[in-house]
């Protein structure tokens, strides 16, 4: 009897070291990939996006057009997958759909990843990438509003990207989402909640990046903040998986102001989550919050945090790959 406690104790100490040991191994494998987020990629990125060539990308119009195909190219490139019912990595969305918020067609760009073990569940890492065109002169050059969200769901694709290339495939499907309409009324993850690549009830969670590389004056003393919004709103497990990265490996202060039910803001409502929180997805909306140049012909390239950005986006990266990677998906609080 004693040696069969003694066997069946030594079989459970083996067992729990195979999992460490997969554990640091996965750990070493997030921490190597990050790397690939490239703080002057960032910046590039961003200040093409930015630039006033492209008009302040206005739903529709010519800059928000040029902005497509940079997206695409950019995957075409990394050799990213375009889902096999939108080859180009363009969702068309036709005019009319957009109830006169905008004239003309639009479309969203998306590309992905296959997972390996549960590929018919897909982590949405989204941005929108539209902003407010020009007013006479004045081109209102979205660096911040959504320059900052479009190029780090970039950079965080190519870090995925590469781990795959070496042989490191996620568990499950990622899709890498940049709708468009956002600004006239989040009208680019609406059309894509309607008409998905994977299933809706298949999609576990939505990481939706909207502005990221500024500071707001509530922060200005202590800049490592980040506020996130919704993470507990349909899954505390969600929230804590955030809560822990964070404080695992980075320190930010997450600020969740802005998620409380009363906020007079009502940031909840306003980006492009909220049409997958309203489908039943699991969210969290990463947001520094508003600053003197929201919405301003101002919020130009060099006012970006680009450090602070990229510590940002890491954090996401290293959120979206505990996601993709973990044994479970994050489990739906009973209603």
């Amino acid at each position: 009897m004693r040696i069969l406690v003694l066997f069946t104790l030594f079989i459970s100490l083996l067992s729990c070291s195979a999992k460490r040991d997969l554990e640091n191994k996965d750990e070493l494998l997030m921490k190597k990939y990050a790397e690939e987020i490239d703080t002057e990629d960032l910046k590039q990125h961003l200040y093409l996006l930015a630039s006033d060539v492209l008009e302040g990308r206005k739903t529709g119009e010519k800059g928000q057009k040029m902005a497509t195909n940079y997206l695409t190219a950019y995957y075409k490139h990394l050799e990213l997958q375009a889902p096999q019912k939108y080859p180009e990595y363009e969702q068309s969305i036709p005019g009319e759909y957009f109830n006169r918020a905008a004239d003309k067609s639009s479309e969203n760009v998306l590309a992905y990843i296959l997972g390996s073990e549960f590929p018919e569940e897909v982590l949405v890492i989204s941005a929108h990438f539209d902003h407010l065109g020009t007013k006479g002169e004045m081109v209102f050059n979205g660096a911040d509003d959504n320059a900052s969200g479009t190029s780090a769901v970039m950079e965080i694709a190519e870090a995925f990207q590469e781990a795959l290339k070496d042989g490191h495939r996620p568990k499950r499907s990622i899709l890498f989402l940049h709708v468009t309409g956002e600004e006239s009324g989040l009208y680019g993850s609406r059309y894509y909640v309607s008409h998905p690549v994977f299933k809706i009830e298949n999609t576990v969670t939505n990481l939706n990046i909207d502005m990221i590389g500024r500071v707001d004056p509530k922060h200005e003393d202590k800049p490592e903040y980040l506020y996130l919004i919704g993470s507990d709103r349909l899954s505390e497990e969600l929230h804590e998986i955030a809560e822990t990265v964070n404080r695992e490996y980075f320190g930010l202060k997450l600020d969740y102001t802005f998620n409380k039910k009363d906020d007079p803001n009502r940031f909840y409502f306003r980006s492009d989550h909220y049409n997958f929180a309203q489908n039943g997805v699991p969210v969290i909306f990463y947001f520094n919050g508003e600053h003197k140049d929201y919405h301003k012909p101002t919020d130009t390239p060099d006012k970006i945090n680009y450090e602070l950005l990229k510590l940002r986006t890491d954090y996401i990266f290293y959120t979206a790959w505990e996601l993709a990677n973990r044994p479970e998906r994050v489990a739906i609080d009973p209603k």
